[in-house]
């Protein structure tokens, strides 16, 4: 792994080493390219956000935000920048926290572009679920209107061949981990379950991570192969440590694991139809020693879009299929009166159910996993007025999702935006823990310059 990172960093640098020198001439050795005016936009926003009224928190999160966003481009020479100042309440906690959403600068010509910095990156073709972006972070406990919100930016290292018109050769090599947030601290998993802070992943060549997609833009379709090694941001738990007495005790702690994940993906245009689909197998080690490792599998997700009467219609199919599947076995206690049997009951029924939570937390409670994803949306008064109605069914786990939400554009500048988020699901699904946190309704007010 370290070899292979090695090499990738090297081929972006002696690429951008290469190139250094056109650059540097285009900049100073004439005066005709020295008088071209560089590009510069600067802009922002200002926004008031709330979002509440979950099971457990009448205040999910509630803030104020100031963005800066500034993009420079002259020559070949380019880069862009944001960041947001944000204070406010979040899961009943008064934070105020400085984000830098994304800080990089590159190169750009008509063959080769090559970026450094913070960035994100998101893979795939098809909406909501995409199997092969497994480059960018997510942090699914920062609510708002909009959902690209939650995407967090990577330190990344980042390279674009256009090897024809047509087709490009994208690579990426992330030095670093950067892990998604996923607060299983905020659910009431069990009363006797505490979680604790996961363990940093050390930042070493040997835990970094490399990526690569080939996409080919062709007049009659769209489609790309890629492939991606490292950690993935997406995690699970497992047990830290075991207390039974005086009481039971149990104490989880995040972890990270490594995997190799094979994808592709296509968008074919019919007419007024749209036919998407995408694809990765996930490929994993000691998943069968490790409870937070899910099994190998291959998830998919295939998808119709279609304009009706001035309805934009999405619909997908959303599956997986885990490869090596075997059904966990409930413990059983035979001697209730022999104190040896009875201890290793009480431990065999804790790991039994905290792998039961993984299985769910990485939809493999099932060999094969089911749903389908509805999305429609439709403009109206002449485009000031959006309605989006989002829906999720998960035919294996009996879980679903409802998401309306409308926006208004009151000015060019000014806009209002309003809707819900609801999850539901049985007892013990990870809909149902979720729900209790997650649910509720939002509202936000945004004004751009």
């Amino acid at each position: 792994m370290k070899n292979i990172f090695v090499l990738t960093t090297a081929i972006l640098f002696s690429g951008i080493s290469l190139l250094g020198q056109g650059i540097f001439e285009s900049l100073t050795t004439s005066d005709e390219k020295n008088e071209e005016k560089p590009s510069i936009n600067l802009g922002g926003y200002v926004r008031g956000s709330a979002y509440g009224g979950s099971e457990y928190y009448d205040y999910s999160n509630l803030f104020g935000e100031f963005a800066l966003q500034g993009s420079l481009k002259k020559g070949k020479t380019f880069f862009y920048g944001e960041v947001r100042f944000i204070d406010g309440l979040f899961y009943n906690e008064r934070e105020s926290f400085v984000d830098l959403t994304e800080a990089y600068a590159g190169y750009q010509s008509d063959r080769f572009s090559a970026y450094i910095g913070n960035q994100i990156v998101s893979w795939g073709r098809t909406d909501g679920f995409n199997p092969t972006n497994n480059i960018t972070p997510v942090d699914y406990f920062f609510l708002t209107s909009d959902n690209d919100d939650q995407l967090l930016s990577n330190f990344l290292l980042r390279t674009k061949i256009n090897l024809t018109p047509s087709i490009e050769l994208d690579l990426i090599a992330i030095p670093f981990f950067k892990e998604s947030v996923y607060r299983y601290d905020l659910f009431s998993i069990s009363e006797q379950a505490a979680f604790v802070d996961a363990k940093p992943i050390d930042k070493t060549f040997k835990n970094s991570s490399i990526a690569a997609r080939l996409n080919f833009e062709l007049p009659a379709a769209g489609f790309s192969l890629s492939y991606f090694r490292g950690y993935d941001p997406f995690y699970g738990i497992k047990i830290n440590s075991i207390q039974l007495f005086p009481s039971v005790r149990i104490n989880y702690i995040p972890d990270f694991y490594l995997k190799n994940t094979i994808g592709g993906d296509f968008a074919i245009p019919i007419k007024q139809t749209i036919l998407r689909g995408e694809a990765a197998l996930n490929i994993t080690e000691n998943y069968k020693n490790q409870m937070h490792i899910p099994n190998p599998d291959v998830s998919y997700v295939f998808g119709i879009e279609r304009n009706i009467f001035g309805y934009i219609a999405i619909v997908q199919y959303v599956g997986k299929f885990t490869l090596d599947y075997k059904e966990l076995t409930t413990p059983i206690l035979t001697d209730p009166n022999n104190q040896a049997e009875l201890m290793q009951y009480a431990y065999d029924m804790i790991n039994y159910e905290s792998e039961m939570v993984n299985r769910r937390i990485f939809n493999q409670q099932e060999q094969t996993n089911h749903a389908i994803m509805l999305i429609i949306n439709k403009s109206f008064a002449y485009d000031l007025l959006d309605a989006r109605m989002t829906g999720y069914s998960n035919f294996t786990t009996e879980e679903y999702l409802i998401r309306p939400e409308i926006s208004y554009k009151l000015t060019d500048e000014l806009s209002l935006s309003a809707g819900s988020h609801l999850m539901f699901g049985p007892e013990e699904s990870m809909f149902n823990y979720s729900g209790k946190v997650l649910n509720g309704g939002f509202i936000s007010l945004k004004a751009s310059f």
